[in-house]
């Protein structure tokens, strides 16, 4: 959910730069893995507990700092500048809004009328928006008829989840778009990131650090705008943001950068496939979320289609 290099197969959403060399790192990359996809999971359910006590603007925003000092410390630690030149600024602004502010500012609108379970199906979406968009953007990525294939699978499984063949009935139409429109967003984002970033000069921490400092500017001039400050600070929901901040945003992009060094992209974008899995039973065990049969059939028909969809030719 929020980190993306510039890599042909890179699968999530935040910034970019030349895949780094790869690197072995402390701790086993399968728990690093796995760490990242509980915690990409769980995301889902720190939003919807946010929301509980605050609007959703203000989770975003709040997510956004306590991503960004993390982000900040990481730098300060590795002694890493932000980078320079007032062109990479403004993509980094563009990429920004794009793969940060919208994003995560419409999965916490989102979340007011849908459970948290449908909101982490909506996330898994992304590859398949990619697929679609890529056949137009760039060139270079041709489709075959396997991914073409998975396309389809993908959204037969999308109108699985929300129930088409009852008319969508129960289901909030608003809702539900803002969270496919914020899994829409990330992959406008990664192809403008390819367009422009790519092969910049700079430190993917730097790049990242830069992006949601960028993000967080753009939440604190809205937020005030469209909110209040609140009269009292409950505290369980401000915890979930501290925690969709520092764990969410900034402790996951460190460690899916990470995985990227040592295992390449295409092993570490996997996590995608176990983020609405995770989500879905973090939804359904911790906030008793109501679960129809055709949510998880249609999730796994979303994650074949959206697998297929990565298949490239061989070299």
């Amino acid at each position: 959910m929020t980190t993306v290099t510039a890599s042909r197969d890179a699968a999530g959403p935040a910034s970019a730069s030349s895949v780094p060399p790869r690197t072995r790192g402390r701790l086993d990359w399968r728990l690093r893995f796995a760490a990242l996809s509980l915690i990409w999971g769980f995301s889902f359910l720190l939003i919807k507990v946010g929301t509980e006590g605050y609007a959703p603007f203000q989770v975003t925003l709040g997510r956004l700092v306590f991503g960004t000092a993390v982000l900040a410390a990481a730098m300060a630690v590795k002694r890493e500048r932000l980078p320079r030149g007032v062109r990479t600024w403004g993509h980094l602004t563009v990429a920004a809004f794009l793969l940060n502010a919208l994003p995560f500012s419409l999965f916490a609108y989102s979340e007011l009328t849908i459970p948290s379970t449908l909101a982490g199906i909506c996330n898994a979406t992304s590859p398949l928006w990619g697929m679609a968009l890529s056949m137009v953007a760039l060139s270079e990525d041709r489709p075959t008829r396997l991914r073409v294939a998975g396309l389809g699978i993908g959204f037969i499984g999308v109108l699985t989840v929300l129930g088409a063949w009852q008319g969508f009935h129960g289901l909030d139409a608003t809702g539900t778009a803002m969270a496919l429109l914020a899994s829409l967003s990330y992959p406008i984002g990664w192809i403008y990131v390819r367009r422009t970033l790519a092969g910049a000069g700079e430190s993917h921490l730097s790049l990242t650090g830069a992006q949601l400092l960028l993000a967080t500017v753009q939440l604190a001039i809205v937020t005030p705008l469209f909110t209040s400050v609140p009269t009292s600070f409950s505290l369980v929901p401000l915890l979930a943001i501290v925690a969709l901040g520092a764990l969410g945003t900034g402790l996951a992009v460190l460690l899916q950068y990470g995985l990227v060094a040592e295992v390449g992209p295409t092993t570490a974008q996997m996590v995608t496939y176990f983020i609405p899995v995770i989500a879905t039973a973090a939804g359904v065990a911790v906030l008793g979320e109501s679960l129809a049969w055709s949510t998880p059939v249609g999730a796994v028909i979303v994650l074949a289609g959206a697998a297929l969809t990565q298949v490239r030719r061989s070299a």
